[in-house]
């Protein structure tokens, strides 16, 4: 300890200008420290993850340089430049993935021909190489849902059970809007559930997978991929085959309820007739 003389108070600065730079010392360590840890994170993301920085400097495919095409010239002025969307015009289309865009341009629902309250199908403006190109040009752009190949209906002679599950899952999940008979609904704000008649496999799948207009999102978790195909098979071989759910009467094809309905007024009502003109001839 030192003592409260001059030469005293000279030490205590003497000390004090010597730890100054220990200091400044240890800060520049722990700066140096510091980067090196973040240089380190880096270089481990980029040993075990080499795609993340990569992936946007990827050459596109021959397919998806067609489809750039395409969408240069029929799609950028509302999807913009980079697939980001326009305000007003066109929602952006990053994470949409091809089943979306199949989807949309295969039925000719898009390019709109105007601002709808729903967009209608349509006969397309794109062949199916064309739409196929699209789809692949945004999904290398900006990923999400693919339909898969192969096949996406069961086989009913392997698997005979797959079209009363899919008639179960139907039932369950598409009657409220698309009616038991697939024949689709009214729903609110001038939109509607469209009919499944004309419906093929790829697109049904990739309704499922995308929730076009007020249509819910059915994920794998939600519905598996075998339960879609059930679905699908259900469709393709009940329901667009005029294999009528309701029973003997097409009644607009919308299940055994209005057909048991109408049967019974008109029973009542023959009934009714019938039991007045026996009394007038008594």
């Amino acid at each position: 300890m030192t003592s409260d003389t001059p030469a005293g108070r000279r030490l205590r600065v003497f000390n004090r200008r010597r730890s100054a730079p220990s200091r400044a010392r240890r800060r520049l360590g722990a700066a140096v420290r510091m980067v090196a840890a973040l240089a380190l994170a880096g270089g481990v993301y980029t040993a075990f993850a080499p795609g993340a920085l990569a992936e946007d400097n990827r050459p596109l495919s021959a397919a998806a340089q067609e489809g750039k095409a395409l969408f240069d010239n029929s799609c950028i002025s509302c999807h913009g430049r980079n697939a980001e969307g326009v305000e007003g015009r066109g929602p952006t289309l990053i994470g949409v993935g091809s089943a979306s865009v199949e989807f949309q341009v295969g039925t000719g629902r898009m390019p709109m021909t105007r601002q709808e309250a729903q967009a209608e199908r349509k006969t397309p403006q794109f062949n199916q190489d064309q739409v196929k190109q699209l789809g692949q040009y945004v999904q290398e752009i900006g990923g999400g849902p693919q339909v898969p190949t192969g096949p996406l209906t069961e086989d009913l002679k392997q698997n005979p059970e797959a079209l009363a599950r899919g008639g179960e899952l139907f039932r369950i999940n598409c009657t409220s809007c698309h009616s038991f008979g697939g024949a689709g609904g009214a729903l609110s704000s001038g939109k509607y559930a469209p009919s499944l008649h004309a419906a093929t496999e790829q697109e049904i799948y990739a309704a499922m997978l995308t929730g076009p207009q007020n249509m819910p999102v059915f994920g794998d978790n939600e519905i598996t991929p075998d339960q879609k195909r059930e679905i699908i098979t259900y469709v393709t071989q009940q329901l667009q085959q005029d294999k009528d759910p309701g029973g003997l009467f097409n009644l607009g094809r919308y299940g055994p309820v209005t057909e048991g309905l109408a049967i019974f007024l008109v029973g009542i009502t023959l009934l009714v007739f019938a039991a007045l003109w026996i009394a007038g001839k008594s």
